[in-house]
């Protein structure tokens, strides 16, 4: 199955609730007026895209429809349109398709520090094994440091990872200190002369408070030996969580400062416009999605392909 066919696959729920709840709704010879303007509004915020970017949808319809009889294809192309436009922001229009690697950024010299975060069943562990493999696939030498040292599974899961992707990992034993990790692993990574560091962090700690301060913390010692790093901040979000995901973006974008986001888990059971809703009320770029539980299942963010296969028949 090719990339389009299975992020067709991965945002059926969302693709249903627009096919058979909101696109019924609009009849060639109706008058669109505020009340069908209003019912379209209600029913395209269960899809999870929004208050804010349903409202700027529906704003321009009535700027282009309204009044008129209802060209069903026409309304769809302006609501395709804007959410091209919602998706894109100021960031992806400059990514090169052909290079997976183009959303990350890189350091001027020495190695790229990319911090990872999110909470706990987000998929974080998996996604940094994927990033790693892209990585390596690019010709990279990567060192992974297991920071998650609150959760042991978190660290065994990413010692296999490393183990089959055949990279260097930095780990210690539960309950060790996760700024020491960070530490050791950016200590390692400058004196093996990798290209890049890959962190992960801990995905609860018993209070936001307390993850703060211990993500700063990380932040700090890191930047003991790399000043400028960490290069990247790429939260990992659960596409199945749904509204739930902006609060957690917006959490963890406060802790870790936010470069970027890894869409995790898109398959028939996701509500993907919840992507809409956190790169309209946040202004975080979607770097990455993952559409399948294999390492190469891990694709560049592409907010025209993502729209056309949101509608896509």
């Amino acid at each position: 199955m090719g990339l389009f066919e299975r992020l067709k696959a991965g945002l059926k729920k969302t693709k249903d609730i627009l096919r058979t709840d909101v696109r019924d709704l609009f009849r060639a010879g109706d008058i669109l007026n505020e009340s069908l303007l209003e019912e379209f509004e209600r029913r395209l915020i269960r899809t999870d895209m929004g208050v804010a970017a349903t409202e700027r949808i529906v704003s321009k319809l009535r700027e282009d429809h309204g009044g008129r009889t209802v060209d069903v294809d026409a309304i769809w192309e302006t609501v395709r349109s804007e959410l091209r436009e919602l998706l894109k922001g100021d960031g992806t229009a400059r990514w090169d398709r052909d290079n997976p690697l183009s959303p990350l950024a890189k350091a001027k010299s020495g190695p790229t520090v990319i911090l990872v975060a999110g909470v706990n069943g987000a998929g974080k562990t998996t996604s940094i094994a994927k990033i790693a493999n892209l990585l390596q696939k690019g010709g990279s030498k990567v060192v992974l440091a297991a920071g998650d040292t609150f959760r042991a599974a978190a660290v065994e899961q990413l010692t296999l990872w490393s183990e089959r992707l055949g990279c260097d990992i930095v780990r210690k034993d539960s309950g060790a200190d996760p700024a020491a990790v960070a530490y050791e692993g950016v200590t390692k990574a400058v004196e093996i002369g990798a290209d890049y560091l890959i962190v992960d962090t801990a995905g609860r700690l018993q209070t936001q408070k307390n993850l703060m301060d211990e993500l700063d913390k990380i932040r700090r010692v890191i930047q003991k030996v790399i000043p400028e790093a960490p290069h990247e901040s790429l939260l990992v979000l659960d596409a199945t969580t749904g509204q739930n995901g902006l609060s957690q973006a917006k959490s963890f974008s406060a802790a870790v400062q936010c470069t970027g986001l890894i869409l995790s888990k898109l398959d028939g059971t996701a509500r993907g416009g919840v992507t809409v809703a956190i790169r309209q009320e946040m202004g975080i770029p979607v770097k990455y999605i993952g559409v399948g539980e294999g390492i190469d299942d891990l694709e560049l963010f592409d907010s025209d392909g993502f729209v056309e296969a949101l509608f896509a028949k």
